[in-house]
């Protein structure tokens, strides 16, 4: 695979700095049931990299010492960690909001039969990762056969009310581009993904966020290979718009590796360039309980474009949205 970051080191993106801690997003672990082509990742059944209890308890430590509101649980599959189900339970315990990225094939695996009733009984919010609403499209960047079991995935989840008005189960679903392009307009898109999935398989959702590919790991990857990574990086600067700068993620978010070390954002950690923090070249989560990182200087690179490109881009879907 393609290093991306030798392409990205040369930035002149803002310096920006943190605010207040608002989300804890922790990756349990590379290991997935697929291996998709857009993955930022570069998850897939072969990774071996997993949290163990011990960093398990320094999560759950640091949620109870600095409060913070919300759990963001990534991987890979996080639901693949042995942990999960027992880090969950704990962080509702504390009344964290816990989100659940998940994507959908997961809860068809052996051993995750009662995955769906587990996450509805702790009101757990699901993000579920459907990049198309035609088969074809993500068959082709999920593999074959994974829409027909993400359909599944969805009127199981949607028979436990996940998705339905009132039940307070949220259900969102994610969008991403197919190649080296931007996202369309989430509003025009959601209301295309409701009237399709609605219609067609009778499925129910609460919202559903798109989301820019960046220019990293198995993606990037792939530009590189195509001769597009260049293509790709002026596409994204030509869209910058800096008021989405207001928004970034990185501002309120806190991403933790499968080992506990500390990152501005997700894409950050997979680009191995860890929190800047007191002069360290790492930080670990341990580290930090009890000190404020408002104002901590945000690590940048050219990849940051893609937060900022055109509605702008999160975990939390576009920022003009």
């Amino acid at each position: 695979m393609h290093a991306t970051l030798p392409l990205l080191d040369q930035t002149d993106f803002p310096a920006i700095a943190r605010r207040g801690l608002e989300t804890l997003q922790v990756n349990l672990g590379y290991k997935c049931n697929q291996a998709c082509l857009h993955c930022h990742v570069n998850a897939s059944p072969d990774r071996k990299e997993m949290m163990t209890r011990e960093t398990v308890d320094v999560v759950l430590g640091f949620l109870a010492a600095a409060r913070v509101p919300r759990l963001d649980l990534t991987g890979g599959a996080p639901e693949l960690n042995p942990h999960f189900r027992d880090l969950v339970c704990a962080a509702r315990g504390l009344g964290v909001h816990v989100i659940d990225r998940c994507n959908l094939t997961i809860l068809g695996e052996p051993g995750q039969e009662d995955l769906a009733q587990f996450l509805a009984a702790e009101q757990v919010e699901v993000v579920a990762s459907l990049p198309c609403y035609l088969e074809d499209n993500v068959d082709r960047q999920r593999g074959k056969g994974v829409f027909e079991a993400s359909i599944a995935a969805l009127r199981r989840l949607n028979a436990l009310g996940y998705g339905r008005a009132g039940s307070g189960l949220e259900l969102t679903l994610v969008y991403n581009p197919q190649g080296p392009a931007l996202p369309p307009a989430q509003d025009g898109l959601e209301a295309d993904y409701r009237r399709h999935l609605g219609s067609r398989y009778g499925v129910e959702f609460s919202r559903l966020y798109v989301l820019t590919n960046m220019p990293i790991q198995r993606f990037g990857s792939t530009l590189i290979s195509k001769g597009q990574f260049q293509h790709y990086m002026a596409l994204l600067k030509n869209a910058y718009r800096p008021e989405n700068l207001d928004g970034v993620m990185c501002r309120t978010h806190l991403s933790v590796d499968w080992r506990g070390y500390v990152y501005d954002c997700d894409f950050n950690q997979m680009l191995d360039l860890p929190l800047a923090w007191q002069g360290r070249p790492r930080a670990h989560l341990r580290d930090l309980a009890g000190r404020p990182l408002a104002g901590n200087p945000i690590v940048v690179r050219d990849h940051c474009y893609g937060c900022t490109a055109g509605q702008g881009s999160s975990c939390g879907g576009a920022l003009a949205a």
